[in-house]
């Protein structure tokens, strides 16, 4: 067992004077513990308010699939809600309703994650529901719910992939940019023929693989008696048997060895160009520069990007970025929607321009200490909100084998210097090593990046090896 008890996040801020930046101390009291079954359990108080969350991560995503059998661990984040053994359908949604919850679930490349937040008095009912679908999910399970949570998921990629503007994006992106091996190769949702193909004996042994307590997590944060809630604990969960061990997931990181370029007609109005590239896992050297760099060239109105391609040339609608770091891997994305009448090779060529110049010349301490500074408050108020403080107990023990990583986490952004960002962008920002996404009108390629191949759309919803 693991205790600590120190004192709760103040409320005021101390500025250093010689940065600017936030120098608090973030501590968060906890108590983590592990079943005989291998669940580890994170207790947190926090009596703000007289509210509970529950956040339960199962240690395994997309990234947990292989080639030609996707999108199970997504199918399962529908499956876990229609009810267990002693849970019956719809009573989920209906139970936790009385108690001014809101059960919600999502999945990543790397865990699936069901949550809730509830009265304070409604503990033991939320204990018992997710102990019930983690013991007892497959006592309930036939065929049948499996075929209609399937056309559930098949009609969800239809509208979030195949027919939204832009939808394919993503998923185009990480074929070109991981080989098909690679576990973050096909998207989270999973591919149209994998999920007709499945058996019902493929999802439950899919099932029975990871969904164990062994390769689980669950954080109780709120207004708890931390003995009570660790009885509970127990109660609930103590007899639900152990699965086999799960291997630590494994994958090199990807190499590209020459710039791809790619094209996509779609049902758009405006051209939208995409660029990624390998960048830093989840944590690791390089992971905050890179996502402080992402904020630089394009986090808000003041961002340079922002200012040159919409404000200044006025060649774009909008611009973005992001640092996207996982357990198997990561990759640094900036797209931008080109203004009527300019090309994605104007968006493209100021784009380098202002990259090639961060590398060049490290960015102001000013443009740095306004970077870290949002990034701070932005992390204190998540730290209010008492369920993203669950989830962030069980991604802290998840990637970092500890859910007391706060301090590290903020320490990582304090630390930068403006050089660090320049070291970043000429390691990681090669614009001879990316992937190049052009998403044009039907009929316009034209206005895509030269040289693209071209993709079919209708092509896109199957795997690569059925196309």
């Amino acid at each position: 067992m693991q205790i600590r008890t120190v004192p709760l996040l103040a409320a005021v801020l101390t500025l250093t004077a010689a940065g600017g930046a936030a120098a608090q101390s973030i501590n968060v009291e906890y108590e983590q513990f592990q079943l005989p079954n291998g669940l580890t359990v994170i207790l947190h108080r926090d009596a703000t308010t007289p509210t509970i969350a529950t956040n339960v991560w199962y240690h395994v995503g997309s990234g947990g699939e292989i080639p030609g059998r996707t999108g199970f661990a997504h199918l399962f984040e529908h499956i876990m809600f229609e009810g267990s053994q002693n849970v019956p359908e719809g009573k989920i949604d209906e139970w936790f309703e009385e108690v001014g919850g809101s059960p919600n679930g999502s999945t990543s490349r790397d865990r699936t994650n069901y949550l809730q937040t509830f009265s304070s008095s409604a503990l033991d009912l939320a204990l018992f529901i997710e102990s019930d679908r983690m013991g007892h999910l497959l006592d309930a399970m036939t065929p049948a719910s499996v075929d209609g949570q399937r056309d559930v998921v098949k009609n969800e990629r239809r509208q979030s992939y195949d027919n939204r503007p832009y939808g394919l994006a993503s998923q185009m992106l990480t074929e070109e940019l991981y080989p098909p091996s690679h576990p973050y190769s096909w998207p989270v949702i999973g591919y149209m023929d994998h999920l007709s193909a499945a058996s019902y004996e493929d999802v439950v042994s899919f099932f029975r693989r990871y969904y164990a307590p062994n390769n689980a997590s669950i954080a109780i944060a709120g207004d708890i008696d931390s003995a009570e809630a660790r009885r509970l604990a127990e109660k609930w969960f103590a007899d639900v048997p152990a699965g086999e061990p799960v291997p630590t997931p494994t994958a090199a990181d990807p190499v590209i060895e020459s710039t791809r370029r790619i094209m996509l007609e779609d049902r758009v109005q405006l051209p939208r160009l995409y660029m990624s590239w390998v960048s830093p896992r989840r944590f690791a050297e390089h992971d905050a520069a890179m996502t402080a760099l992402s904020r630089l060239l394009a986090g808000g109105k003041n961002s340079r990007l922002y200012r040159r391609l919409v404000y200044d040339m006025q060649i774009a609608d909008d611009v973005s970025a992001f640092q996207s770091g996982g357990r198997l891997g990561g990759e640094f994305q900036i797209s931008a929607t080109a203004r009527t009448g300019h090309t994605l090779a104007e968006l493209e060529a100021a784009i380098l321009e202002e990259i090639e110049r961060v590398k060049a010349e490290a960015p102001e301490a000013r443009e740095l200490e306004r970077i870290v500074n949002q990034y701070e408050v932005s992390f204190l108020e998540q730290l209010e909100v008492i369920s993203a403080k669950a989830d962030q107990l069980n991604e802290y023990l998840y990637y970092t084998g500890t859910p007391d990583y706060f301090n590290e986490d903020i320490a990582r952004f304090r630390a930068l210097t403006p050089r660090d960002l320049s070291t970043a962008a000429r390691r990681f920002l090669d614009r001879e090593r990316r992937v190049v996404l052009s998403i044009v009108p039907q009929g316009r390629s034209e206005l895509a990046i030269p040289d693209s191949r071209l993709i079919p759309a209708a092509n896109l919803e199957m795997s690569p090896g059925a196309r």
